[in-house]
């Protein structure tokens, strides 16, 4: 018996007001149609649900029985109507921000400022990414944005806000020989050529040109670097840095991640700065996403600007 929720609405309907005429107006549909729709229904049942006559509507023994269950299916279908539309705004106005790091430099609270008076009901959700991913989500659509570090892979799949660009130091056990180099510097900085032969830590493989970036591999020209370690995440570079495994080059913003206890970061001259941005898919169009980006480049003090690279 395949019975739809109409059939089970039109029932109790007439059940309830033990008028046709009554339930039609309650139903707004023709009294006809509520009477035919009531017939196909004992039909598919197989038994009569009423005892019509000229001076009355009374339900059948069936009638009585079916009742209390289609009052039943008809107040767990609104609940599950119900369920569908909250889910659905729910949907609607959050927006999951990944990242592999917290961004920190204040974004975070001035983000979600901008944001919210814009979209009042936007509801911002944090997801931590792994450093594997340096999409931080994007890829595989689990962030609707992120907080991602140039160069991206497949960088023609996104746009983006640039929100800091700073330079990069290197960390060192506090012990190392170059920490007290950079301590005679005039600039308290060291020459990346000084960390050509320091076995460097590195991203995951899956990170790609990220990992390169980090390893500084546009400035070592033939000289290939020595990996002491893989790390996926800041306390496992600290530990790294403390154990003597290896150097690692950090983003001005991130050093606090890292320098503690035995750890230490020094300037590091003769590489690029870091570029931190704010990341979407080229063709997410969603309203808040845009928003997203806007108030990115908005935070960035008139430095940054929204680009879609060529």
């Amino acid at each position: 018996m395949d019975v739809h929720g109409r059939d089970l609405r039109y029932f109790a309907a007439v059940a309830e007001e033990l008028n046709f005429t009554q339930a039609a107006e309650r139903l707004f549909v023709s009294q006809p149609a509520l009477s035919k729709q009531i017939r196909m229904l004992e039909k598919q049942v197989g038994a009569d649900l009423f005892h019509r006559d000229r001076r009355a509507v009374r339900l059948t023994v069936v009638g009585k029985a079916l009742l209390p269950h289609a009052r039943g299916m008809l107040t767990a279908w609104e609940a599950a109507e119900a369920a569908v539309e909250e889910a659905k705004a729910a949907e609607l106005h959050t927006l999951v921000i990944g990242m592999s790091t917290s961004p920190g430099r204040g974004l975070l609270p001035a983000l979600r400022t901008r944001l919210v008076s814009r979209h009042p009901h936007a509801r911002p959700v944090l997801r931590q990414v792994n450093w594997a991913d340096p999409s931080a989500g994007l890829a595989d659509g689990s962030s609707d944005v992120a907080f991602v570090w140039l160069p991206l892979p497949d960088g023609d799949r996104y746009r983006y806000a640039v929100v800091a660009q700073e330079p990069r130091l290197v960390a060192l056990p506090q012990g190392h020989p170059l920490a007290a180099r950079a301590a005679a510097d005039s600039e308290g900085a060291v020459d990346f050529t000084d960390l050509l032969d320091e076995p460097f830590l590195a991203l995951p493989p899956e990170a790609g040109p990220l990992r390169d970036y980090w390893l500084a591999l546009d400035a070592r020209d033939d000289s290939a670097p020595r990996i002491g370690a893989v790390v996926g995440s800041a306390e496992e570079t600290h530990e790294a840095v403390a154990n003597g495994q290896g150097v690692a080059l950090l983003a001005t913003g991130n050093a606090s991640l890292v320098v503690r206890d035995e750890v230490i970061a020094v300037p590091v001259r003769g590489i690029s700065p870091s570029r931190l941005a704010v990341a979407a898919r080229r063709d997410d169009e969603r309203p808040l996403v845009v928003a997203y980006l806007a108030a990115a480049a908005k935070v960035a003090a008139g430095t940054s600007r929204t680009e879609t690279p060529p």
